[in-house]
């Protein structure tokens, strides 16, 4: 471990500025747009537009960095997220916030590859699990840590913009000036077809694909639901931080028990705790400890079973089909992701604040349904190979940080 923040500390520090910028911006601007009286369809679609620039960048930032080089892209990409940020409250416009969220879904999934890219070379075959580790507890401790500054900060003022722009600029000279003369030489896996993805794993397909749609609209909405459930700023951000809170520590005991239990049971055992405790914040009365309770819960379930549903569509692909397969999956869990924002925002112009935790409860129980039925129709399906071994991964990953966790399983 230490040898790993030897090499890279420069580089982790960095990725945790640039997580406080990401993880303010995603929570405040929720926020700031019920103050804007921006309309809950405005709110949705600006959220989705984030997903949208990330899903492009995953196949458009790796052409730019093998173009100019891993630096200038990093630069570049940087100083446009910097600007972004302050733009949000001089043009308080849904249509604005739109494209701005799409431009800086893009800048983000750019940095994150080209900071992937860097720790992927440092890290050697016998640390490359520590420094994933690093990574993935450095991503989720800045996102935490962005929800505490908003608890302490004016959401109605400018200053609140200024701080992540200032924590981004700030976030990127550790990171150049611990670079070396030569960067590393930039390789993609491609990803396998959709088709031969389906016939592997079908379950780790639609999983993939509902669960994109269950993370955006905690990353995206979950500001949005405490305003109209009538939270307070500081409720809000314990809800939000009990989120990655309770992601960040289910990884490795989930992780350890799918070694040694059928990944598929696993799979209909999470998604029905997490689809259960939000079917229950709907029909019980909205008391803020099971609020509480409830965002901690899903967040607990949701984000292990993405890299759940990773290793277990590698029990069914050869080794060297691991690296695609994951990539695809990635793209997979996108698509989903940019729907969940407007499905939920739809629901709660229906519904109300409980709209939110409708959309989580149906898809995660959608998802338990159908482990069910794959372990009915499928009960001995044969692993190919050795059963890998559960890796965790961010649950808004690129295709960089793919090939990471498959390096490190290899």
């Amino acid at each position: 471990m230490l040898q790993v923040l030897a090499s890279a500390w420069a580089l982790l520090l960095g990725m945790y500025l640039l997580m406080i910028g990401n993880g303010l911006q995603g929570t405040l601007l929720g926020l700031r747009g019920e103050i804007e009286s921006f309309t809950t369809l405005e709110i949705s679609v600006v959220m989705s537009a984030y997903f949208v620039g990330f899903l492009f960048a995953s196949r458009l930032a790796p052409t730019l960095i093998r173009r100019v080089g891993h630096v200038r892209v990093f630069s570049a990409l940087g100083s446009g997220i910097s600007a972004i940020l302050i733009l949000y409250p001089i043009l308080p416009e849904p249509w604005v916030w739109a494209l701005a969220r799409a431009a800086i879904g893009f800048c983000y999934c750019g940095v994150y590859i080209t900071a992937e890219s860097w720790l992927n070379a440092a890290a050697s075959n016998e640390n490359r699990g520590k420094a994933l580790s690093l990574y993935m507890v450095v991503q989720m401790g800045g996102i935490i840590t962005a929800q505490w500054l908003i608890s302490l900060n004016d959401v109605s003022g400018f200053a609140i913009f200024i701080i992540p722009s200032i924590l981004v600029s700030l976030s990127f000279a550790p990171a150049l000036l611990s670079a070396t003369q030569t960067t590393p030489e930039f390789t993609t896996t491609k990803p396998l077809k959709l088709k031969t993805l389906l016939a592997a794993s079908p379950l780790a397909c639609a999983g993939m694909f509902l669960l994109g749609s269950v993370f955006s609209a905690q990353f995206g909405m979950s500001a949005v639901y405490g305003t109209r459930a009538g939270l307070t700023e500081a409720e809000i951000t314990w809800m939000v931080s009990l989120t990655y809170i309770a992601a960040m520590a289910a990884q490795y005991p989930i992780g350890w028990l799918s070694d040694r239990i059928d990944r598929r049971l696993l799979i209909l055992g999470l998604s029905a705790l997490g689809g259960g405790t939000a079917l229950a914040a709907i029909l019980l009365p909205p008391h803020l400890w099971f609020i509480l309770m409830t965002a901690a819960v899903v967040g607990g379930t949701s984000n292990p079973l993405y890299a759940l549903l990773i290793a277990y569509a590698n029990d069914y692909l050869d080794r060297e089909d691991m690296a695609g397969a994951s990539a695809g999956l990635l793209f997979i869990n996108g698509l989903g992701a940019i729907a969940g924002p407007l499905v939920v925002g739809w629901m709660m112009d229906v519904m109300g604040a409980q709209g939110f935790w409708t959309i989580i409860a149906v898809v995660m129980l959608a998802l338990a349904a159908y482990a069910w039925w794959r372990m009915r129709v499928a009960p001995g399906k044969p692993i190919v190979g050795e059963r890998t071994t559960f890796t965790p991964i961010p649950a808004a990953a690129t295709p960089v940080a793919a090939d990471v966790t498959e390096r490190k399983v290899a």
